[in-house]
């Protein structure tokens, strides 16, 4: 596992311990960030599933300012803040151990909106449909903000939800990825 691409192109970054998670693969985070960059000038990012924090640092590697990572596991956590660290990130990241619809809130409480949020829930226990409703109701996104969702390639998402409208889906094997953008504007109001 390393940094595909930007500032920090090839920069090593080690795996959770253990198979509670599943790392994306480079081959699956190039494909993710030639769909919604490659590159940023600016942005914050959060990644709510971040595993390892893989998608978050290849984020800030190719120009996102600050990046939010959560997870639930003690030791995604630890191997997170290693990444982050062995990187050099410490000042554009911060780490939170939480739930993810926990984490969502306490974000709302912040008045934090993003650019890009990054759902990779186990998949197992797929949620993605709720947890985007619960970023549009609560304003999570800035304005054409993005969400990119991985999750296995069996699973369908609807086309819209809320105010987020699907805009790209491709498949990479068992893994499927689908994107979608935030409009803030009601359909038929100019």
């Amino acid at each position: 596992m390393r940094v595909v691409s930007g500032a920090l192109k090839g920069r090593g970054l080690k795996a959770v311990p253990g198979v509670s998670t599943r790392p994306t693969t480079d081959k699956v985070k190039e494909a993710i960030f030639n769909m919604i960059g490659p590159y940023f000038k600016g942005g914050t990012g959060l990644d709510l599933f971040a595993g390892s924090g893989g998608l978050g640092i290849e984020g800030l590697s190719r120009g996102l300012e600050k990046v939010i990572f959560v997870d639930m596991d003690r030791k995604a956590i630890q191997t997170i803040q290693e990444n982050i660290k062995a990187c050099g990130l410490d000042e554009q990241s911060e780490v939170y151990r939480n739930e993810a619809s926990r984490a969502l809130k306490a974000v709302k409480k912040r008045d934090l909106k993003f650019d890009y949020i990054f759902l990779d829930p186990p998949y197992k226990k797929q949620q993605l449909i709720k947890l985007m409703e619960f970023i549009t109701k609560e304003h999570l996104l800035k304005d054409q903000g993005v969400i990119v969702c991985e999750h296995g390639s069996e699973i369908q998402l609807p086309e819209k939800v809320d105010r987020l409208e699907q805009t790209r889906h491709e498949e990479y094997g068992i893994i499927g990825i689908t994107i979608f953008t935030y409009s803030s504007e009601e359909e038929g109001v100019l």
